[in-house]
């Protein structure tokens, strides 16, 4: 037989008084329904726990005994109630997330920081994937979240939209840039870019701007990372398109000119399934980043 969290309280608060009024009072409740309390707990102990005087209480043996162990068990419980209800605040728990070369820049970051500052409990888990493997990995269950690139077109993909985005002319301090040609002046200038093996979206984006300016772009060299493209620019390798977010962390040297052309704008979204929207952590997470990015 177990032992009633309810009773046990009452039997640590009265250990505690050695009063049945001053217990009663401090439990909310009458005398006589405290003593009741105390009986049914002695029944499921099968003796007494405390003897009871014309002035004072005392604990028998039995409930010199149990008094330590009670408050343990209390203890436990109340922590086991908190750690729950955590988690159904979304407090608490394992979440996994995926991102892509523009969201790493800014978005992620800062999302991350305000995550951990309401919810420390929260571990995080992150993947660097493309658009596509992102939406693959939500529908998988390998991924709970993720920030992608918009339009999604996935009856099971649920997205709603966090940022613009336009990609910009990376160059270095000696590159020439005719602001009237605008993208069309480096049509004969080298070009770093990332390489299509970590983002296919981004690659293909690159050259479709390129395009619409006119010219197929002559890529000459391909990284992982945006800060090693912008290092290779600086360095003379040739010039480069960056999300418009990469230009705080560009290195000494390096310009960014912005492109005027339509085709260089996309939306970035938070992504989750449709089935797991109402999942604590999934829900807290969302409504976190919904709070902070917004697009209008």
């Amino acid at each position: 037989m177990e032992l009633p969290v309810t009773e046990l309280r009452a039997f640590v608060v009265l250990a505690e008084q050695l009063h049945f009024g001053r217990a009663a009072d401090r439990l909310h409740v009458t005398q006589p329904a405290l003593s009741k309390q105390i009986r049914r707990l002695e029944d499921v102990v099968g003796g007494p726990l405390l003897t009871r005087g014309y002035r004072d209480v005392r604990l028998t043996p039995a409930g010199e005994v149990l008094l330590p162990r009670a408050r343990l068990l209390l203890q436990e419980s109340a922590a086991a109630l908190e750690v729950a209800r955590r988690a159904a605040r979304g407090q608490l728990g394992v979440l996994r997330i995926g991102f892509g070369i523009a969201s790493i820049q800014q978005l992620l970051p800062d999302v991350l920081l305000r995550l951990r500052s309401s919810a420390p409990g929260v571990e995080v888990r992150l993947r660097a994937m493309s658009t596509p493997g992102q939406l693959a990995a939500i529908r998988r269950g390998d991924i709970d979240v993720g920030f992608v690139r918009l339009p999604v077109d996935d009856p099971l993909v649920a997205t709603r939209p966090v940022l613009h985005e336009r990609l910009t002319a990376v160059l270095g301090p000696s590159t020439r840039w005719r602001a009237a040609d605008g993208l069309a002046s480096l049509a004969r200038e080298p070009f770093v870019t990332i390489a299509r093996s970590t983002s296919a979206s981004f690659y293909d984006h690159v050259v479709a701007v390129c395009r619409a300016a006119g010219f197929t772009p002559t890529i000459v060299q391909e990284t992982n990372e945006l800060l090693t493209m912008m290092t290779l620019v600086a360095a003379g390798m040739g010039v480069a398109l960056a999300p418009s977010t990469a230009a705080p962390r560009r290195p000494p040297g390096v310009r960014f000119k912005p492109i005027a052309q339509p085709e260089a704008a996309w939306d970035i979204g938070l992504a989750w399934h449709v089935d797991r929207a109402e999942e604590p952590l999934v829900r807290a997470f969302v409504d976190l980043t919904l709070r902070r990015y917004r697009p209008k």
